[in-house]
């Protein structure tokens, strides 16, 4: 496939990146240009529950795993509840088994009293009108889905409501669009930084997110890039 295989509506093409590049990318901003990601974090988290804001019909349920995903979803749930938008969090795991930004981000969400709980039956109550928030697994996923995600993706897969995805749906392969087992099929994804070459597969609207990258990120790592952005921090994409 074409590394620009994206433009916007505008008709500017958007260079397209492996999960490898990405890694790249993210090494880049951190180690080198000192940006740091909880900076990253709060950009990612504010724009998705700006798209989560745009398509809920009620309440929102966000599935949140660990690392930088599951860090976006927890930091999407405080900027809806900042809106006084009712919002839970259900976790992959126990909370105590966060580590790093996830667990930082949690750390806040239980100082507001916003509900977090584990495990997928959480999930169960979820009705047609749930909004639900599809943080669980990032863009480094390289083998089939394990348990307990797997159950967790069939689960939302079962509920009507609209499903957002952050960055790439879980289950997807970000550099071929292969599922890797279960994936979520969602109604939206908000990818950050620059589009995954495998996005071309998943079904769905898909938006650009600003979370603040530089170009001379791009630059060192010879990736062609032209800002997108316009008026708003994020962009809707085509094929």
């Amino acid at each position: 496939m074409s590394r620009n295989s994206f433009h916007t509506a505008a008709g500017q093409s958007v260079t397209a990146v492996t999960a490898d590049e990405m890694r790249d990318v993210d090494h880049v901003t951190v180690e080198d240009v000192g940006l740091q990601l909880l900076q990253m974090m709060e950009n990612a988290g504010r724009i998705l529950a700006w798209h989560v804001r745009d398509v809920r019909e009620v309440d929102v349920v966000i599935v949140a795993g660990n690392g930088g995903n599951g860090g976006g979803g927890l930091t999407c749930a405080r900027h809806l509840a900042n809106r006084d938008i009712p919002v839970r969090v259900i976790l992959d795991r126990l909370s105590e088994e966060l580590s790093g930004a996830a667990a930082h981000q949690y750390h806040i969400l239980d100082q507001m009293g916003i509900s977090v709980t584990s495990g997928v039956e959480s999930l169960a109550d979820a009705d047609r009108q749930t909004t639900i928030v599809d943080a669980l697994i990032g863009y480094g996923l390289s083998s089939d889905v394990r348990p307990p995600a797997d159950a967790y993706i069939d689960r939302m897969n079962d509920l009507s409501g609209p499903t957002v995805s952050l960055d790439v749906p879980s289950g997807i392969d970000a550099t071929t669009g292969v599922p890797l087992g279960e994936a979520v099929a969602p109604d939206r994804t908000v990818t950050l930084a620059l589009p995954k070459t495998g996005l071309d597969a998943p079904t769905g609207e898909l938006y650009l997110a600003d979370i603040s990258i530089p170009r001379t990120v791009y630059d060192r790592l010879d990736i062609e890039y032209e800002p997108p952005f316009e008026d708003d921090d994020w962009v809707r994409l085509e094929q």
